[in-house]
């Protein structure tokens, strides 16, 4: 279990439990979202996710046919990569252009509604403008869309790259002493589930094994999940923002603080 996985951004909640709805509500009238599956069902990318599928059928019969004469595990992985690489190459042939046409008319459109920051519609309950269907209507247009004359403006919407977070020394130390830990611990616990002698006597071995799983974590992983929430929860606010989500949720736009996190972090 990765410090990352472990960290569910509550600065949202945090600030958000400060602040009146009214405010809320006028504050963020700037934000935006999209639904990434509706944009997914256009004929454009539905058609390229068909070749790239039979793009990749016809490679793996290449690939199990070289991965069968392989003679020596070094040869195994040259082709392995070999295919994984041919792959992610058609892949971004295919695919390239069509996200950056998408991301273009994800800024066209955002300019044009004054918007800071889109989002990724699945973390959305409430409020903020749905401009799925103007987006697909200019991704489908036959014209060329030019980039936005100007970059959105200041959001008060932030967000973190969770997977940058991993590279902050003693959060890569934690995740390595926590992987060892569960590794001895797996093999320790096979052997004895082995021997075990009832089904009663395997799941009182597995209920052991999980709880002291779950009580290493909460020794090794929560201080340093503790710790970047509120650092997070400080430098939004240093920041005024009114809410931080991760990287990945964001489509467009928003004010990237990993790099003050991460400095918090590293004090």
């Amino acid at each position: 279990m990765k410090i990352r996985s472990a960290i569910l951004f509550t600065t949202a909640a945090l600030l958000a439990a400060s602040l009146a709805p009214g405010a809320i509500a006028a504050d963020i009238s700037d934000v935006g979202f999209v639904d990434p599956a509706d944009i997914a069902n256009l004929p454009v990318f539905v058609n390229a996710d068909r070749q790239l599928a039979a793009y990749k059928a016809q490679i793996v019969t290449q690939y199990n046919a070289q991965i069968k004469h392989a003679a020596t595990d070094a040869d195994k992985q040259r082709v392995t990569m070999q295919f994984q690489t041919q792959l992610t190459d058609k892949q971004r042939e295919m695919a390239g252009p069509l996200l950056q046409r998408e991301q273009l008319a994800i800024a066209a459109v955002s300019a044009t509604r004054n918007l800071s920051v889109v989002v990724d519609k699945r973390i959305v309950i409430y409020g903020g403008q749905d401009i799925t269907k103007d987006v697909e209507a200019v991704f489908s247009g036959p014209q060329a869309i030019s980039p936005p004359a100007a970059t959105p403006p200041p959001s008060e919407i932030g967000f973190v790259d969770q997977n940058a977070l991993d590279g902050v020394p003693r959060v890569q130390s934690a995740n390595s002493e926590m992987s060892q830990y569960e590794t001895t611990q797996r093999q320790i616990y096979a052997s004895r589930l082995a021997q075990a002698k009832s089904a009663q006597d395997k799941q009182q071995i597995l209920t052991e094994y999980n709880k002291l799983i779950s009580d290493k974590q909460d020794q090794l992983l929560k201080p340093l999940v503790d710790q970047t929430k509120s650092a997070t929860a400080d430098v939004a606010r240093k920041k005024s923002l009114l809410l931080v989500v991760d990287r990945a949720d964001i489509v467009y736009g928003g004010t990237d603080i990993t790099s003050d996190v991460q400095n918090e972090l590293a004090k």
